[in-house]
């Protein structure tokens, strides 16, 4: 099986680890800190907003079962890609939206979607988009940690839902 892997920052990472897990084709999913300047990266180091880290999802995915662009579907309509540094509640830099790409493709799409977001917002789309660099896995207590708390909620706002996914390619 060949496997391609996609990185997103959508404010505390808690949220989209539920989210992408349930989707057909994604193979597996981990937290952490991506696109700073400190090297392995703890929990209380990116709360300190200095590291430049932000809370992300790494993503490995059968492209033959799911495409990079539904799960860009799923990124753009799940979180506010118009507030700086912010998601509800949350605020801070690690709590910033952004797109970590992984091969001149994926960054393609990126930009395209986001082009086809914004006709769709007033305020403008402060998503960045990047090249992925290093990703620094989370503490081990917070994979997965809606499931193993038992929480079937999300703290996130969801235009859409992995039953929702439309085709793209």
């Amino acid at each position: 099986m060949t496997t391609e892997t996609a990185t997103f920052a959508m404010g505390c990472f808690w949220g989209p680890d539920a989210l992408f897990g349930k989707v057909p084709g994604v193979i597996s999913t981990r937290v952490g800190y991506t696109g700073g300047k400190t090297a392995d990266p703890s929990y209380d180091d990116v709360c300190t907003d200095t590291t430049g880290h932000a809370e992300a999802i790494e993503i490995v995915f059968d492209p033959l079962v799911v495409s990079y662009a539904q799960l860009l579907d799923l990124f753009w309509h799940n979180h506010n890609p118009t507030t700086p540094d912010q998601q509800g509640p949350d605020y801070g830099n690690q709590y910033r939206s952004a797109i970590f790409y992984h091969s001149p493709a994926q960054q393609k799409r990126a930009e395209q979607t986001k082009q086809d977001i914004q006709k769709l917002l007033k305020q403008p789309i402060v998503t960045e988009i990047v090249p992925a660099p290093r990703f620094w896995s989370a503490e081990e207590y917070h994979q997965q940690y809606f499931a193993k708390k038992g929480i079937t909620r999300s703290c996130h706002i969801s235009w859409k839902t992995p039953d929702e996914l439309r085709l793209r390619e």
